[in-house]
Order: structure tokens, then C-alpha cells, then sequence
């Protein structure tokens, strides 16, 4: 399929700067064979009790970095952790800025006993870095120099500011690791899971930890073409017990959000058994793809031309989500990380 067919022109002003306040009076768009007008907090009424929420439980870690090699000055952003060094020391793989000058061996200081070496360098600016510190001695430095990773299209004087550290982290953010939030879980408050509860729906966590390349625009013409970034996630057993569980007595499972759906349907097996998972995921959704576990899905909007839109454009069809897209823009809908949510029927089960 071309690229060009996931295109579309989006507002500026739609794009939201600042999350709802409260996050469960986000809006709600359901996208089935019509679509209707909601906030979060009605999402009980909107599914049925024994229905599974699944959240990504990973945390984001302040992932943007300057420093210095030697006098010039250099901006990195964490994107995905490699194995630890013989030494011991982490490694990250980044987006640097600028990236020409950097080369192996070079040195970047980021502050008095936090630096790193450039180890490798590719091509679009991505530069492998070997700190010394260990992975675990590395996150206070972060916590201390680093800024939230905030995606470009949210604009800040300076980057992210104190209000970003709370409003870019989920309610069920355990396990760093993430340097872009699963956007999806932020409109959830005590009152909503309290509601959630009465229901009886119920809900449980796995882990992907989502990386920058969440974020890149599909730059090849076909989409077959296009080489996913791999990301790294967990599911335990007792998370894929429950699921079967869950689909064993007829309850639905419901994706909160595209990095849960895209580890549940790696996870799964092909007749919608679920099993436990530890590794790395390089899954590309799109249009065709037979989905074997993930019934709902409640997601963001997201950008044209992403490997996401065309994940929801598999499952709920391309020409469906181009029509829920115009329509949310018309009705003053909120676009990307900090704006609304949809809820998606998937297009076989219309």
C-alpha cells in the first residue's frame, strides 16, 4: 500500500498542548458503524462487565539530555537501551543533535562524573552511547539532568516544564525504561477505575517500554518497505493466564492504547491463546493484518503518515478512521499525546 493513502492535513490548533483537566473529561470518540460523542468518565457504559482493560505499565524516564563535546554543544534523546557493556556501563541508543560531528570515541559531558563515549553511528542521526555508570546508577542522573521527553509537536520555551514530569506519566507507570508515554492511559483518575470496578470490568498490566521511533514518519513510498523500530516489552504469566481466562468466559479484551495492542498480538498465538512474553517486538500493524487476541482498542489520535494511524486503520479500516478523523477535527476534537481519545470497534466485527 502507499504511504500517501495514510496523509492528511491536521490543524495546528487542534493539536493539544495541555491535557484535560480533569484527564477523565477528555472527549471519547466511539468509532464503530457510526460515531458517537463521549467523555472518558462514561467509558463504563460504553463496554460490558467481565471485559478486560489492558495498560502499559511502563514509566518514562527524563530521556533528553544536553552536554558538551568539548566546547560544542549537543542534545541527545534516549531511545532504546542496549545490553550493558563488559564494564557494566549502559547504552543507549539516541537521537543526537547535531549528529554529523559526533564520531567514535568521542566523548559528551553532561555534567561533573556524567559522561558518555560514542560507541557507533548511523545514518538519521542515531549515535549509540556507553556511559559509566550502570543502568540502575544511570537513573538518578537522568532524574537530575534530563528533561522529560516531550514529542516535538507539544511546544515548550526550554522543553518540557514541572507540570510535564506529572502530566506525561501514567497513573500505572511502574517500570522505567519508556522515553514517550503510552499516551492512551493518561485520561484515567481514581474516580473512573472506581467506576470501572463497580462495573466489573476488569484490568491488568503488561510492559512495553515505547521509544522515540513511535514518533517517525513513514518515509519510504510503500509501506512495505518501511523497517519498525523493535521495542521491548514483557507480559507475565500470570497476565497471559488471566487473558485466556478473561476470553475462556467470553469477555473481551480491550487494548488501552497501540504499544498494549501491539504486544498482546506479539505475544499471542495464532488461535488467540495468550502467553507469557519477554523480549523484543519489531511488529508493523497495517491494513491486512488478521488480529488475533486485541477485540477494542482505545487510543489517541495520532499523525499522518505514522505506523500508528495505519495500525488503527487496520483495525477499524482505512476508510472508517480517515472519516473519524475529519469528524473529530470538524468537532473540536484534541489530536496527539495530550488530546482526546477513541474507542475502536474492529472492522470484522461490524
Amino acid at each position: 500500500m502507499k504511504t500517501d493513502l495514510f496523509d492528511f492535513d491536521l490543524p495546528r490548533e487542534v493539536i493539544a498542548q495541555r491535557p484535560a483537566d480533569p484527564r477523565d473529561m477528555a472527549r471519547l470518540l466511539s468509532i464503530g458503524a457510526a460515531f458517537e460523542d463521549h467523555h472518558m468518565i462514561d467509558l463504563p457504559d460504553l463496554i460490558q462487565p467481565g471485559d478486560l482493560l489492558v495498560f502499559n505499565d511502563t514509566k518514562v524516564i527524563p530521556a533528553r539530555l544536553k552536554g558538551k563535546r568539548g566546547e560544542a554543544g549537543v542534545e541527545v534523546t534516549l531511545h532504546k537501551q542496549e545490553p550493558p557493556a563488559v564494564t557494566g556501563g549502559a547504552r543507549w541508543w539516541t537521537f543526537a543533535k547535531p549528529a554529523k560531528k559526533l564520531r567514535p570515541d568521542d566523548i559528551v559531558k553532561f555534567a561533573d562524573g556524567f559522561s558518555a563515549t560514542v560507541e557507533n553511528k548511523l545514518d538519521g542521526g542515531e549515535v549509540l552511547l556507553a556511559f559509566d555508570l550502570s543502568p540502575e546508577e544511570l537513573y538518578p542522573y537522568l532524574e537530575q539532568y534530563g528533561k522529560m521527553p516531550l514529542p516535538p509537536y507539544i511546544q515548550r520555551d526550554g522543553g518540557s516544564d514541572q507540570n510535564d514530569a506529572e502530566d506525561y506519566q501514567t497513573r500505572f507507570a511502574r517500570h522505567k525504561g519508556a522515553v514517550a508515554a503510552p499516551t492512551a492511559s493518561l485520561h484515567y483518575t481514581d474516580r473512573l477505575m472506581a467506576a470501572l470496578d463497580v462495573k466489573g470490568i476488569e484490568h491488568l498490566t503488561l510492559t512495553l517500554h515505547v521509544g522515540a521511533g513511535t514518533f517517525l514518519p513513514v518515509k519510504v513510498d510503500d509501506i512495505s518497505d518501511h523497517k519498525m523500530h523493535s521495542e521491548i516489552g514483557q507480559i507475565s504469566p500470570e497476565a497471559a493466564e488471566k487473558i485466556n481466562a478473561v476470553r475462556a468466559r467470553g469477555g473481551r479484551i480491550i487494548a488501552v492504547g497501540t504499544t498494549a495492542l501491539r504486544l498482546l498480538e506479539s505475544a499471542a498465538e495464532e488461535d488467540g491463546t495468550m502467553k507469557a512474553f519477554d523480549g523484543e517486538t519489531d511488529i508493523f500493524i497495517s491494513p491486512g493484518y488478521r488480529f488475533k487476541i486485541v477485540d477494542l482498542l482505545l487510543t489517541n489520535f495520532h499523525l499522518p503518515r505514522s505506523t500508528l494511524f495505519m495500525l488503527v486503520s487496520a483495525f477499524a479500516g482505512l476508510d472508517r478512521m480517515q472519516a473519524a478523523y475529519q469528524y473529530a477535527m470538524d468537532h473540536g476534537y484534541r489530536f496527539y499525546s495530550y488530546g482526546d481519545c477513541s474507542l475502536l470497534q474492529r472492522e470484522d466485527r461490524l
